[in-house]
C-alpha cells in the first residue's frame, strides 16, 4: 500500500508562487495515477490536475490552467504540483491522492476525479492573501 505526504504549503501573497510535493512512500508510483485536490472551507473538494500512468497523461483543470503544472520525479517518487500566479481564491487544504493503475485505465478528466482515488495524503495548507 502507498503512503502519501504533502508538503510546501503556506501563505503567500497574491501573484506569488509555491511548490507542492506529494512524497510518496511503500510502492513506487510508476504505476500508480496521482492527482491533486483542494478544499476550501465551505465547499466541495476540488480537482486540480492529475498525471497517469501512460506517457505524458496528464490534466489540469481549467481553473488553474496556464497557472499550475503538475509533474513527477521517478527517481525520487515524488509528484509536484507548480503554483504560479496565486490568486486568493486558490486558498484552501491541498491533497495528493493515488489509485494504483496499470491499464491506464484512468485518463483526462478523470485523473481530477476525487471518487476515483482510494490513498489520500494529509494535506497542506495554502493560503493565498495580502
Amino acid at each position: 500500500q502507498v503512503q502519501l505526504v504533502e508538503s510546501g504549503g503556506g501563505l503567500v501573497q497574491p501573484g506569488g508562487s509555491l511548490r507542492l510535493t506529494c512524497r510518496a512512500s511503500g510502492r513506487m508510483l510508476d504505476y500508480y495515477a496521482v492527482g491533486w485536490f483542494r478544499q476550501a472551507p465551505g465547499k466541495e473538494r476540488e480537482g486540480v490536475s492529475g498525471i497517469g500512468t501512460g506517457k505524458d497523461s496528464t490534466y489540469t483543470s481549467e481553473s488553474v490552467k496556464g497557472r499550475f503544472t503538475i509533474s513527477k520525479d521517478r527517481e525520487k517518487n515524488v509528484i509536484y504540483l507548480q503554483m504560479n500566479s496565486l490568486k486568493p481564491e486558490d486558498t484552501g487544504v491541498y491533497y495528493c491522492a493515488a489509485r494504483r493503475d496499470p491499464h491506464q485505465n484512468v485518463v483526462h478528466s478523470a485523473l481530477v476525479n476525487p471518487s476515483l482515488y482510494d490513498t489520500w495524503g494529509q494535506g497542506t495548507p495554502v493560503t493565498v492573501s495580502s
